[in-house]
């Protein structure tokens, strides 16, 4: 069924399931088939910003969709309707199904390994698009296939700039001076960086000053308080060095709080400005962690779950990942990580793809009906 060149992963599936594709998203663009007991993930092609990507995307669509034994029933993508992914997916001759970022992540953990049933899901990465347009990345879910409730999220930063803060954590650690009451030492701090002088006014008027949930961004802002890389050549380039300096990780006792769901780390990232590098990676990865399995902790006793599926660019952190594992073992809460798969988006539209394959089965009518489904109207949203 498959060549070398195009497909990376075949995962066998625990029954035969309808024929569908998962677009993937915009990071990382891999696609997925399902086709009977078999789902069939493509090697990467990069990130959809590029011609290069865009064109390379395309031929391994045509080759995928080639392959399939039966019509597509179903062509699942993210939620984004910008992605390059979810407008391709328009153009196929099948119905479309838009499956929230995270969602889409803990689905394709779950799935790896065939775990039926609700789970706790944990999923902690740069960007994904939630409800209401927010910016999400540091989510606690309660999923059950095709549904999915947020439990909990990270306290939300501001984004002075927008998307450049992505390349330059500086200016999240700008965000976080500003709300210790901290914001007239951004000038002085990031002397060397453009636009520095202003960032105090744009949080002020809160102009161009996007909220995020994201743990990614969070990294981030620890990166630009320690001085770690204050501007990255890509994203994920800072919170890598950040992880390279953690050799003995500390948790901060009172570093973080708790209130109706969302995890601060305000007491943790107070700290930070006054600490070299290196100790203050150790306090960010060990209090991070700890926070993070406290967060899940509660859910647990909540919900009565104590399963926990994870997924997201930031469990790349060999040393957030491991201290968090711990610390959920010991709280008698199973993890279930990635298998075969990467946790960061090139995973991503496995989890697609079994959200469509469900939403087919769900239906009752078939392979080649969505109800409620129009070119005309919105697709459905999973």
């Amino acid at each position: 069924m498959s060549t070398p060149e195009l497909i990376a992963h075949v995962i066998n599936l625990p029954r035969k399931m309808p024929t569908v594709l998962g677009m993937g998203a915009y990071l990382k663009a891999t696609l997925c088939l399902i086709d009977g007991e078999k789902a069939y993930v493509t090697r990467d092609a990069g990130d959809l910003g590029t011609l290069e990507a865009v064109e390379d995307y395309q031929v391994m669509l045509d080759e995928l969709t080639s392959l399939a034994w039966h019509p597509l029933a179903c062509a699942a993508h993210d939620l984004h309707p910008d992605f390059h992914s979810s407008q391709v997916a328009a153009t196929m001759d099948c119905p479309n199904l838009a499956v929230q970022h995270h969602h889409a992540h803990m689905l394709s953990t779950v799935a790896e390994h065939r775990h039926d049933g609700p789970v706790l899901g944990l999923a902690l990465d740069g960007f994904g698009l939630g409800k209401n347009n927010a910016a999400w990345g540091g989510e606690l879910l309660l999923v059950d296939g095709l549904e999915y409730q947020r439990l909990g999220h990270l306290a939300e930063l501001a984004q002075p700039g927008g998307d450049i803060a992505a390349r330059e954590p500086w200016r999240m650690a700008a965000a976080v001076l500003f709300n210790l009451g901290r914001g007239d030492e951004i000038a002085t701090r990031y002397h060397a960086r453009p636009h520095a002088k202003m960032l105090k006014q744009m949080l002020e008027r809160d102009l161009n000053c996007p909220r995020t949930s994201s743990c990614g961004r969070l990294f981030d802002a620890a990166c630009g308080l320690l001085n770690v890389l204050p501007v990255s050549e890509f994203e994920g380039q800072a919170p890598m060095a950040l992880e390279a300096l953690a050799d003995s990780p500390k948790i901060m006792r009172g570093g973080w709080q708790i209130e109706n769901g969302v995890l601060d780390f305000t007491p943790l990232l107070a700290a930070l400005p006054d600490m070299d590098a290196r100790a203050g990676s150790n306090l960010f990865h060990g209090t991070l962690a700890a926070g993070l399995a406290a967060l899940v902790g509660e859910a647990a006793k909540t919900s009565g779950l104590n399963t926990l599926a994870v997924g997201g660019g930031c469990f790349f952190n060999r040393v957030m990942t491991k201290m968090l594992v711990q610390e959920l073992t010991s709280r008698s809460i199973t993890v279930l990580q990635p298998i075969h798969l990467s946790p960061g988006d090139a995973g991503l539209s496995f989890g697609q793809a079994i959200a469509a394959a469900r939403y087919i089965e769900q239906s009752g009518k078939g392979e080649r009906y969505v109800p409620g489904y129009s070119r005309q109207s919105p697709p459905p949203q999973g």
